[in-house]
């Protein structure tokens, strides 16, 4: 793989890869993913749920679908995927993430195609999918158009692609840098640049010239009262996600 050919950040990298052995620890560095893991997943099971006619009432409702989480980590979300029957690959650019990833899947008797690898090596060896599960990864890239271009060449067309990331404006400064950062200190200093930050606007944008169709977006909110995530339809202003198709 050669470096010309990826969009990966050595610097971003380096980060998640010093924080690896505590992919599966709730009260670690990993904590916030933890904690917004089961409104994530709602979104995504829902999504793909609505898009492929398939029933979460029943067993293993993604028995046959080809899906990709690309930045997977640890597994948060690969796991959650496989035990509802979807065949999954999850890959990372950080080596250090997959024989954690690995081991856990093990554990828990889970049959998961853990790759270290970029998109674009992916997209390259013509690998596709029904969906790209891409959250949470877009703002640590080099380069988030080819990063974007990469994910929709690995989508099948009428395939699905679930993207999350971060506003870029003061309250998400606030919320998190300052405070995710600095003040709970869920996770290491540094962790995230707010000028690498992108709005919904930006990035529907951008997944336009990627190649997809973007059609919807959704806020996930913080309560500090209730202390958990809920999903919203109005409130993008930290923590957001999309659904966009690939023209089939």
């Amino acid at each position: 793989m050669q470096a010309s050919q990826t969009t990966v950040d050595p610097a971003e990298v380096a980060k998640f890869e010093a924080m690896a052995a505590e992919w599966w620890d709730p009260k670690g560095k990993f904590k916030p993913l933890h904690m917004l893991n089961p409104c994530r997943l709602d979104y995504i099971t829902s999504q793909i749920a609505a898009e492929f006619n398939r029933d979460l009432g029943q067993p293993m409702p993604f028995t046959g679908l080809r899906l990709l989480d690309i930045g997977c980590g640890g597994g948060l979300l690969s796991e959650p995927m496989a035990r509802l029957g979807a065949t999954v690959v999850g890959a990372d650019a950080a080596e250090r993430n997959i024989p954690v990833a690995q081991v856990h899947a093990e554990q828990s008797g889970l049959n998961i195609d853990y790759r270290h690898t970029t998109a674009e090596a992916l997209a390259e060896a013509g690998e596709q999918f029904d969906i790209v599960l891409n959250m949470e990864v877009v703002e640590h890239v080099a380069d988030p158009l080819s990063y974007l271009t990469a994910c929709q060449q690995l989508l099948k067309p009428g395939g699905l692609h679930l993207c999350s990331t971060i506003n870029r404006n003061p309250k998400s400064f606030a919320v998190a840098i300052v405070g995710a950062e600095f003040v709970m200190r869920w996770l290491p200093r540094g962790t995230h640049e707010w000028h690498k930050f992108i709005t919904p606007d930006e990035l529907f944008a951008l997944l336009e010239q990627s190649g997809v169709t973007p059609v919807d977006r959704k806020g996930f909110v913080f309560n500090p009262v209730s202390w958990s995530w809920s999903i919203s339809p109005r409130d993008l202003s930290v923590n957001y996600v999309t659904s966009s198709l690939k023209p089939a």
